[in-house]
């Protein structure tokens, strides 16, 4: 068994000795692997991590080469100074275009991100100031400390001393706090809103951060040719650096060098012996490399750095683990303790309606701190709508919604997460693929407040430790810390509904909504559920439960809301709800009979 440092450590070692070895054909390709590259590490945090795929990123590759070949040029800048501007010209691009595109939702956004991947283009040559379609010549080369970087074999370390920056300024990243947001993106943007993260503002710095990237290839490549056209910035080009993508390993790091470098060699190659088979004429390779890509995918659909890694028997070194826990010192509580009865909640004639369907009509009551309140009533009746208006997932369409104080109706879910109140779902939802550990960890997420500078350069340790120590003490807590260090999509379907109270519980709340946490689970582990629910309880901390199982939600909870059609039928201690005639008819009878 070895370790992707050791894989890292070979890689870097070829590189540092091929332009010793290698002749000049061999060492383009390796020039193009990194220029190309960076533009892939850039999509595998959009698009195969975030879950927001673009066709436009050649386009960002144009503004930085075009923005340096022309301030270079004409201007007679430093090429070192136009790097910063054209970075600049392209985050301020992202943010334009990313705040339009990034609120369509399906296939709406891979076409807005073709129109103005178009856009860009035929504007870059359609601007005479940028020389129309014949672009720009004569542009300097980079100086770096005195050597300047001209000739192919120079440029190799140049260029790899940037992607492997960009790696590990990546890989930080991703395991970190923002990372962990970054991970809910896809498949998970509901989860991550409950637990505070601004999903929109996270969707957004993703997208910036990829121009970023791309706008520092395009910097590259332009001092690297020394001239500059429209041509290696249209939407073909976009596709190819999807495709570089998904062959390697979209949601792998090091899936985008493997992708980029395959698909890189594979065309010179063909390019090179296609035309003695078949002629000079025609552009046999992107045939032939269409049929291997779909070949590749149909056996390997999440790319080749997954099958690389299982055939060497490659294990990563752990990242996220308690040795990493280095400060003793606890996170704070974000909540003050509150006193029992004291109101925590307060719903007034709520109403939600979907179109013509009236799901909710009507409903108010409120949740004490030091309380269990129970939510009860058959399937359909309106119980889940209920969370989700309170939680902010969806608004109210009448009536108010106040907790602690303050009017939450129209608030999104990551507000009214900061304000203390956290839930869990009654379809989990979970990261599958990351660890139990993890999973609890973004629940601290509104707990620190290191950003994306402090990350990538993993200046954040000290909280990293925090939110280690903070996540492995709730997991101990429900009872989970045996599991913390393998993937939670292992777990038994009961352990997922725990592990989401763990996640729930890590960002201190003063509220917890819990949405039917003991289906799937076993007799002794609904026993050690309500031993925790009730010690939560002492705690002073207010609980919100839905639930079916009849025997549990009786012996636990101090009061109970009973629903039908939507609509409060019944409000009121759990011996006076058994008995209440009209919740036996609508709702425990049916269960007796």
């Amino acid at each position: 068994m070895i370790r992707t440092t050791y894989i890292y450590i070979i890689f870097s070692v070829f590189i540092a000795i091929a332009p010793w070895v290698f002749p000049e054909s061999l060492i383009t390709i390796i020039n193009y692997a990194g220029l190309f590259g960076l533009v892939s590490i850039g999509l595998v945090l959009l698009t195969g991590i975030g879950g927001m795929t673009s066709f436009g990123q050649a386009a960002f590759v144009g503004v930085g080469a075009y923005t340096s070949a022309y301030l270079s040029t004409v201007s007679q800048w430093s090429p070192w100074l136009t790097l910063f501007v054209g970075v600049a010209v392209a985050v301020l691009i992202a943010l334009a275009l990313g705040s339009l595109t990034l609120k369509l939702a399906g296939h709406y956004l891979p076409l807005s991100t073709i129109a103005w991947g178009l856009s860009l283009y035929y504007l870059a040559g359609n601007l005479q100031f940028l020389g129309g379609h014949s672009g720009i010549r004569a542009v300097p080369s980079i100086d770096f400390f005195g050597i300047t970087i001209g000739s192919g074999r120079n440029f190799t370390y140049f260029v790899w001393i940037f992607v492997g920056a960009a790696m590990w300024l990546a890989s930080n990243l991703l395991n970190s706090r923002e990372g962990r947001a970054i991970r809910c993106l896809k498949g998970g943007r509901t989860m991550a809103s409950a637990m505070g993260v601004n999903v929109p503002m996270v969707k957004l710095k993703v997208f910036v951060l990829s121009s970023v990237l791309a706008a520092v290839s395009g910097w590259m490549y332009v001092h690297f040719q020394r001239f500059v056209n429209p041509t290696p910035f249209g939407l073909n080009y976009s596709i190819d650096y999807l495709f570089m993508t998904v062959l390697g390993g979209a949601g792998f790091l090091p899936g985008a060098i493997l992708g980029t470098g395959i698909i890189i060699a594979l065309r010179e190659w063909l390019v090179e012996f296609l035309p003695l088979l078949f002629g000079q004429s025609g552009n046999y390779e992107t045939i032939i490399l269409a049929i291997l890509i779909i070949f590749m995918l149909h056996r390997a659909p999440d790319g080749l750095w997954p099958q690389l890694i299982k055939i060497l028997n490659v294990k990563e070194a752990p990242k996220f683990t308690e040795l990493n826990v280095t400060k003793e010192a606890p996170l704070e509580r974000r909540n003050v303790t509150h006193f029992n009865g004291e109101s925590l909640l307060v719903l007034e004639h709520v109403s939600k309606r979907f179109g013509g369907l009236q799901a909710v009509n009507d409903v108010s009551f409120q949740v004490k701190a030091g309380e269990i309140l129970g939510l009860i009533g058959p399937n359909g009746a309106g119980k889940s709508t209920t969370f989700n208006l309170l939680s902010g997932v969806n608004p109210a369409s009448s009536g108010k919604v106040t907790f602690l104080g303050q009017d939450i109706t129209n608030l999104e879910s990551y507000q009214v997460a900061a304000l203390g109140m956290s839930r869990t779902f009654q379809h989990v939802q979970l990261l599958p693929h990351l660890t139990v550990l993890e999973n609890v960890a973004i629940g601290a997420y509104l707990r620190c407040e290191a950003g994306y500078i402090k990350s990538m350069f993993h200046l954040e340790r000290d909280q990293e430790s925090q939110i280690i120590s903070e996540s492995l003490r709730m997991l101990k807590r429900v009872g989970l810390e045996k599991h913390a260090y393998i993937s939670a999509g292992s777990l038994s379907l009961g352990d997922q509904r725990i592990l989401e109270i763990a996640r729930a519980l890590c960002s201190d709340p003063a509220l917890l909504l819990l949405d039917e946490p003991a289906a799937g689970l076993r007799l002794k582990e609904k026993e050690e559920l309500a031993k925790l629910l009730d010690q939560l309880r002492k705690e002073g901390l207010g609980v919100l439960l839905v639930e079916h199982d009849m025997d549990f939600v009786m012996d636990l909870v101090d009061r109970i809301v009973v629903m039908e059609f939507g609509e409060k039928i019944a409000e009121g201690l759990p011996e006076a709800i058994q008995n209440n005639q009209v919740v036996l008819e609508a709702y425990l009878g049916s269960t007796e009979s």
